[in-house]
């Protein structure tokens, strides 16, 4: 039986392949309050500047800063009190030496004014005098205009993942509609006579697919679109043409199961079957997920992953996701949600391979603790009593119990 002699680190396998494929360089237009998560097809420019006016940051009063030098508790300033600047209005009155406009938080600044003073540091004499008890410098509690972002800047730059806050950005500026890149359609196909549908009940041997729907929602997290092929039987020319077809129809291509030594399993030679060059890598110094292979087909990503559902789902969070976001220009992926913890027991590992173990988190005495979850690859619900993944290094023998780690978050 075939073995694995040249089996590389998951990131320099997926290097291999990043270097000879190019983006897609497709874009199209969506609104923005549907953006988040897209990647822009093109750099972002403002339009305007950003406060198109001098903004107060605080309620207070409107007023020239020089007039306030020297004020103190003991011998405020005292300004006489113009009126007032209403919240979403153009300012109608003008202040100068010695006078004063009630200012609100966001709002406007009368005329003339170049400081705000706040509004626990004044004092209402009478109706129409004020007491200011605290100097201001000039452009102090005021945001002054473009000082957000100016006219013909650049706000966002082509291959950014959108996030919450430039939409927010965005929507500021009034740009409504944003161009970003096509999202990928990643085909998946599952392989094995032992594989039926979910709602087909298993016969003996059987068991239901489960890599199609976890691959499938993997992908629509990454930002690609699922395709779902179905399922393949054992039999060369059927896996040859279902994945022709979903290659056809797809930028990216994901086989499930097949990629292992069993000599049933020929994901490899359908694979060098698709176009050139075929297969470039067969082997992962991983676990779980050793037998994974990645390849490249006519231009288009193909992986062959691992039928265990806990190899699949590490082996896509390593190889294809970041494929995806590379076929959308993306130029620095986001990096998945994690956080620090402390490890209850040792995790076991050799050395020359990436360990990744699923872990439970808990809190004890405010600190955050990782709890191991031993199981086997082939089950689902390994990881699903998990909070996220611990990564153990190549040059690592294992991990210990009571040491820092980070535990990389299953997104919801």
């Amino acid at each position: 039986m075939p073995e694995f002699f040249h089996v590389l680190p998951p990131r320099q396998a997926l290097q291999i392949l990043l270097d000879r494929l190019c983006p897609l360089g497709e874009a199209e237009q969506t609104p923005t309050v549907q953006a988040l998560g897209r990647v822009t097809a093109a750099a972002i420019m403002a339009r305007e500047d950003l406060p198109a006016f001098p903004r107060s940051t605080v309620d207070g009063y409107s007023l020239r800063a020089a007039d306030t030098f020297g004020a103190t508790e003991g011998l405020p300033a005292y300004f006489a009190v113009r009126g007032e600047v209403p919240m979403g209005q153009a300012a109608q009155i003008s202040v100068s030496h010695d006078e004063a406009a009630l200012a609100h938080t966001g709002g406007v600044l009368a005329h003339g004014a170049d400081a705000v003073v706040m509004l626990e540091h004044t004092h209402q004499a009478n109706a129409t005098t004020l007491e200011v008890a605290r100097p201001v410098a000039p452009g102090e509690n005021v945001v002054q205009p473009g000082e957000d972002v100016r006219t013909g800047e650049e706000v966002l730059p082509a291959g950014h993942c959108l996030r919450a806050q430039d939409l927010g950005g965005l929507m500021a500026l009034g740009i409504t509609e944003v161009s970003v890149a096509r999202r990928p359609r990643v085909a998946i196909l599952s392989l094995g006579d032992e594989i039926v549908p979910p709602e087909v009940q298993p016969g003996p041997g059987q068991v239901r697919d489960i890599n199609s729907y976890t691959l499938a929602a993997q992908v629509q997290q990454a930002g690609g679109i699922p395709l779902l092929l179905g399922i393949a039987a054992d039999n060369f020319d059927q896996q040859l043409q279902a994945a022709r077809q979903g290659l056809a129809q797809a930028d990216m291509l994901i086989i499930s199961a097949g990629s292992s030594v069993s000599v049933r399993d020929v994901t490899a030679q359908v694979i060098e079957n698709l176009g050139a060059p075929g297969v470039l890598v067969h082997g992962l110094a991983l676990r779980p997920g050793k037998p994974a292979i990645v390849g490249l087909a006519g231009g288009k990503p193909v992986l062959g992953l691992p039928g265990n559902p806990v190899s699949a789902m590490i082996v896509f969070s390593l190889l294809a996701r970041p494929l995806i976001y590379h076929l959308c220009g993306c130029r620095c992926p986001p990096e998945p949600p994690s956080v620090l913890a402390r490890l209850s027991q040792n995790i076991p590992s050799a050395a020359g391979r990436e360990d990744y173990a699923p872990v439970l988190l808990k809190r004890d005495n405010g600190r955050q603790i990782a709890h191991p979850v031993f199981g086997k690859s082939s089950l689902i619900f390994t990881l699903m009593r998990a909070d996220g993944l611990v990564m153990v290094p190549l040059d690592r023998g294992g991990l210990y119990s009571g040491e820092e780690v980070t535990v990389q978050l299953f997104q919801p």
